[in-house]
């Protein structure tokens, strides 16, 4: 029997190889440690300027996500290239954002450019190529990715970005070593704190107690990009934000105000601090004096109106 033939979807647009030390290859990492001899770029190769790099946990909760395409979206409306991996979860968020916010985003790719990995990602990553940004690595085209790939090439994110915002990280994790890797280079590192009872944010809390310097706002993040970025402007006059903690879409918000009693108290509860159910069973029955029952009809009732989820770790929380 002839075996099956794999289509490979190839991502479209400009073609260049960049080698280190020839005009055209990122100034900015000419001087990281280990600098890569070339880069394969799929997209404009002008596209690789200083700027912000923006990662996360693969396995991100609401939150994350929230945070990487709030601040991202806000950077990129003001001419900051955002720069990722691509990766599940808070990258592809931070890529989105930046893509919504009709500005420029690069992503640094574990394998080479026609390999691209995630392969759920391939639509999107092909939307970076689109709309003027790039997808880069330093290996040829089909080199396959491989675990300590993503490692290595961690280093490039960190290194073209002028400074690095953590928006969520556990310990151990592939964001904490970009965190390192930029530490390494020289460069600012931004964290998003996070809940100490998250797994998912150990490692950004970690950061913050070792010096790394807090993102916890909107106005302070304006602050922060003001300095590092001299063509930034405050954004004034913008619409409203996205919040960080609880729900991010309109149908979401209206649902959140109409709750009310059991229901109310138990999103409370989430809102503050993730939980599983055995969890919230015990901490809202101590507070609100519902027997496990009630508690659990109120999660299904929160879950069907759009405003709780099930994370991938298996707490609930705020969608």
């Amino acid at each position: 029997m002839a075996s099956a033939v794999v289509q490979v979807r190839r991502l479209t647009g400009p073609r260049s190889k960049l080698s280190l030390g020839e005009e055209g290859f990122p100034a900015a990492l000419q001087s990281i440690p280990h600098p890569p001899k070339e880069l394969y770029v799929v997209g404009d190769p002008g596209a690789l300027r200083e700027g912000l790099a923006v990662v996360g946990a693969r396995k991100a909760t609401p939150y994350g996500k929230n945070a990487a395409s709030l601040f991202a979206g806000m950077a990129a409306r003001h001419g900051v290239v955002v720069v990722s991996g691509g990766a599940k979860g808070c990258d592809a968020a931070a890529h989105r954002a930046a893509l919504e916010a009709g500005g420029t985003t690069v992503c640094f790719l574990g394998g080479g450019c026609d390999m691209p990995y995630p392969v759920e990602n391939f639509d999107l990553f092909q939307q970076v190529v689109d709309a003027g940004g790039a997808v880069v690595s330093e290996h040829p085209w089909t080199f396959p990715p491989k675990p300590y790939t993503f490692r290595t090439r961690n280093r490039l994110i960190a290194g073209l970005a002028k400074a690095t915002l953590i928006v969520e990280a556990g310990l151990p994790s592939g964001t904490f070593s970009t965190a390192d890797e930029a530490l390494s280079a020289n460069k600012d590192v931004l964290v998003v704190p996070g809940s100490i009872f998250s797994a998912t944010s150990k490692g950004a809390n970690r950061l913050l107690h070792q010096g790394a310097t807090p993102v916890v706002d909107e106005e302070t993040f304006d602050m922060l990009l003001q300095s590092l970025f001299p063509h930034y402007l405050p954004d004034v006059g913008q619409q409203a934000h996205l919040p960080l903690f609880g729900n991010v879409s309109a149908a979401s918000s209206v649902a959140t105000r109409k709750l009310e009693g059991l229901s109310l108290e138990v999103f409370r509860s989430l809102e503050a601090n993730p939980m599983r159910m055995d969890e919230i069973i015990e901490k809202c029955s101590e507070g609100v004096g519902q027997g496990p029952q009630s508690i659990v009809k109120a999660i299904a009732e929160l879950e069907a109106r759009g405003v709780v989820e099930r994370y991938p770790d298996g707490r609930f929380g705020p969608r």
